[in-house]
């Protein structure tokens, strides 16, 4: 896996843990069930860092998608995208595709081979 996808996966994960923060009714029940929320200025931070490693186009792109999705990245689990479970094509597993993030057709998420 390339590190850019590594880092947008990273990116990711901050960006729901911020969203969970943020979120009144699901930082109450974090909290009800233990958890300490606090540190959102340095997951705020800890993004605006990781984002700008992130090259520009593939960070609109993975902005754009998460306006839609609360997952945007997913990794392809046997023929399947992990976000509508449509089966993929065999051309998505091409040699060349190995590396490169691939868009599903069906939901329009970015895909990888883990």
């Amino acid at each position: 896996m390339k590190d850019e996808h590594r880092l947008l996966i990273a990116l990711q994960d901050l960006d729901i843990m911020i969203k969970e923060v943020k979120d009144k009714v699901t930082s109450r029940e974090l909290q009800s069930l233990g958890f300490k929320l606090t540190g959102l200025n340095e997951l705020q931070d800890a993004r605006d860092k990781l984002a700008k490693k992130v090259p520009r186009a593939l960070l609109q792109r993975y902005e754009k998608l998460t306006q839609h999705y609360t997952v945007a990245i997913l990794p392809v689990t046997g023929s399947l995208c992990l976000g509508c479970f449509v089966k993929l094509p065999t051309s998505f597993f091409s040699a060349v595709s190995r590396n490169e993030l691939q868009t599903c057709e069906n939901c329009g998420r970015l895909l990888y081979i883990p």
